[in-house]
């Protein structure tokens, strides 16, 4: 079983889309959505569930140069 997980991401100006290419590289996302506001992508991703969601994120992630920030929101069931 999975967990999906969001994952809004600020990036470096400028790097958006080589942030974007970057995460697609990993073979790792669901769905990628350029966004306005305070984020520049939004990532819908699937962690395998024998998997920590927060080591997950942080090891396939937030070693992408260009990534300032990111806000993670898990999901528990769906509508």
């Amino acid at each position: 079983m999975t967990t999906c997980v969001f994952v809004q991401i600020r990036c470096t100006p400028g790097e958006t889309y080589r942030v974007a290419d970057a995460i697609y590289d990993r073979e790792i996302v669901s769905e990628l959505y350029s966004t306005s506001g305070d984020y520049d992508l939004l990532m819908k991703v699937y962690v395998p569930g024998d998997s920590d969601v927060g080591k997950f994120i942080n090891d396939n992630l937030h070693d992408i140069p260009g990534i300032q920030r990111s806000l993670t929101t898990l999901t528990f069931k769906a509508f």
